[in-house]
């Protein structure tokens, strides 16, 4: 095994916190994971981990040692691309995270497009509503919703999730079609409890006017796919993502109401580890991710 294999299979172990699990991935047996670590060990005359019956851990000079092979790997990745560029082909494996919702409806679509396009690239895609560290979870890219609190991470704007109201044909012919949002109060509301201001949905005009309006209703979540269910059940009016009641919306299953209001659109984010460190790999798949989220993303493809 040369050195660039032995500091990979060394971070691997690292960031899974597992011989067996960093075996499995790299599809080599356990044993071979233990013998390169121990090599490696060997030719830097310094123990980089400590291995207990319940996982393992860095010791103080494996963690600094962690740090610098994670650098030089890139390095050697963001190389490697640099040269493939060229003939038009990336390497190496992209570890990318979003949320459940989203994540499922938009981005798996396009990175399966965008691997059809890169046949020698690989995705590790995760589904996960909170949000993680990404180097913790040694996730190279994840692509959030809303505006992002100030932090160290390094970040890229992809585009705009627009938001619609939407109620059943039947809910509407029995209760009435609100014309504006004030009448919402008189409405049973699906509150989404994660985003948009929970129970207190913010409205514009198209003269520029501002209004807000408390609502309340039988059902919250923090499901929209829940939220569109019990829309389409006749249950009441929910605000929801575009790409998520588009479906419903072409179907006939739920109208749009207060088409001449708009609620705040949500800004698409990707945001990675270091400003100052994104791999070719990751640049080339943000780069194109920016020209999908463009128009009416939201009605391609869905």
């Amino acid at each position: 095994m040369d050195q660039i294999q032995s500091l990979q299979v060394f971070v691997r172990v690292v960031d899974l916190g597992s011989f067996s699990k960093a075996a499995s991935e790299a599809g080599m047996g356990q044993p071979a994971v233990t013998k390169a670590i121990a090599q490696l060990e060997d030719r830097l005359g310094s123990r980089l981990l400590h291995r207990t019956t319940r996982g393992v851990s860095v010791t103080e000079v494996g963690a600094l040692f962690y740090e610098r092979s994670r650098d030089i790997l890139h390095q050697f990745e963001e190389a490697q691309n640099l040269v493939a560029a060229m003939r038009e082909e990336l390497h190496g494996t992209i570890r990318l995270s979003t949320s459940v919702a989203f994540g499922r409806q938009v981005l798996a679509p396009l990175i399966i497009d965008f691997l059809k396009q890169h046949p020698s690239l690989q995705i590790d895609l995760s589904f996960d509503d909170r949000y993680i560290n990404l180097t913790e979870q040694g996730i190279d890219v994840a692509i959030r919703m809303g505006r992002l609190a100030d932090s160290s991470l390094g970040s890229r704007h992809l585009g705009l999730n627009p938001w619609v109201v939407v109620a059943s044909p039947a809910y509407l012919k029995a209760n009435g079609r609100p014309k504006q949002p004030q009448e919402l109060k008189g409405h049973q509301a699906l509150i989404y409890s994660t985003v948009q201001g929970d129970a207190r949905w913010q409205f514009s005009g198209t003269g520029g006017e501002e209004v807000n309006v408390t609502v309340q209703g039988p059902l919250r979540s923090n499901n929209l796919s829940a939220l569109l269910l019990a829309a389409r059940e006749d249950m009441g009016i929910a605000a929801l993502p575009r790409y998520v009641a588009h479906p419903a919306l072409k179907a006939g299953q739920v109208s749009e109401i207060l088409s001449d209001w708009r609620m705040p659109s949500q800004e698409v984010h990707a945001v990675y580890p270091s400003p100052r460190l994104l791999p070719t790999k990751v640049s080339v798949l943000l780069s194109w991710l920016q020209s999908q989220f463009q128009d009416n993303w939201w009605a391609r493809g869905l």
